[in-house]
């Protein structure tokens, strides 16, 4: 097993450089020996998702779910500085990018007021009352660097398409009950829903997180719509970005990995 874990670090290591290179961004120093690269996924296939090969369906939700909640946990004050890293802006290592935005910041810009950025949860802390405890509130999976004002528009809202346009929304649109991002982003967030919906199953004290058809989801553990999220999966599939952001937060932070950036395919065999 040692022996397996060993091999794996150096191919994560591999991947997480290569990724960089492509991002055009610095990433932690980390040890590794001369090996070639493919794509990001392959680096991880041959023994992170071991336990989910040949499953489908609810079969391969519960190894998933397995697999991912295998972590490490962050405080909230620690997500901060986690962002600073993870939602860097490839084109100017002082700034991150704004999620529904797609605006570049200044990091030290982080805070509450007019101007600042702040942690925006993709999957609303009030789906599920699960507030910012260290647990699904503290999980850079879902964490994203926003604009103070656009997260508050944004606010608890499910996603669903439709709705007006805002100032620094980037193409963002809301309307009473819901939010749709930019179309650079929405399989980012699509992604993201999906990841929680399996890592948090009900277990580990948490409540059980379920993408469902609807939205005015309130304080249910739940987030829609459903088809609309599978459909900009398919729409806005990973980019370099992201694929990094999955790779920092593994090598990095928490040390598991969102595997609908991995896997794309596993979405429509869930859902």
């Amino acid at each position: 097993m040692l022996a397996i874990r060993l091999h794996h670090r150096r191919r994560t290591a591999v991947a997480l450089a290569t990724a960089a290179v492509l991002a055009g961004l610095t990433v932690p120093a980390v040890t590794t020996t001369t090996a070639t690269a493919t794509t990001t996924a392959a680096a991880y296939d041959d023994a992170y998702y071991d336990d989910a090969a040949g499953k489908s369906g609810e079969a391969l939700k519960d190894a998933l779910h397995t697999i991912i909640s295998d972590q490490t946990e962050l405080s909230y004050s620690a997500v901060w500085d986690a962002l600073k890293v993870t939602d860097q802006d490839p084109g100017n290592s002082s700034n991150v990018i704004l999620l529904y935005s797609g605006i570049s910041r200044s990091k030290s810009l982080n805070g509450g007021d007019t101007g600042d950025w702040n942690r925006e949860h993709v999957w609303a802390k009030s789906h599920g009352d699960f507030g910012t405890s260290t647990g699904p509130g503290t999980d850079i999976h879902h964490l994203r660097a926003e604009d103070v004002r656009v997260n508050s528009i944004r606010g608890n809202k499910d996603f669903d398409d439709g709705g007006s346009g805002f100032t620094d929304g980037g193409g963002s649109l809301t309307d009473s009950d819901s939010f749709e991002p930019r179309d650079a982003v929405k399989g980012d967030v699509a992604r993201m829903i999906f990841y929680m919906a399996v890592r948090y199953e009900g277990t580990d004290g948490w409540p059980d997180l379920e993408v469902n058809g609807q939205v005015n989801n309130g304080s249910n553990p739940y987030m829609g719509k459903l088809a609309v999220l599978k459909a900009w999966h398919q729409e806005d599939p990973p980019d370099a970005f992201e694929q990094r952001r999955n790779d920092v937060i593994h090598d990095s932070y928490q040390h598991n990995r969102n595997p609908f950036i991995d896997h794309p395919e596993w979405v429509e065999s869930i859902w």
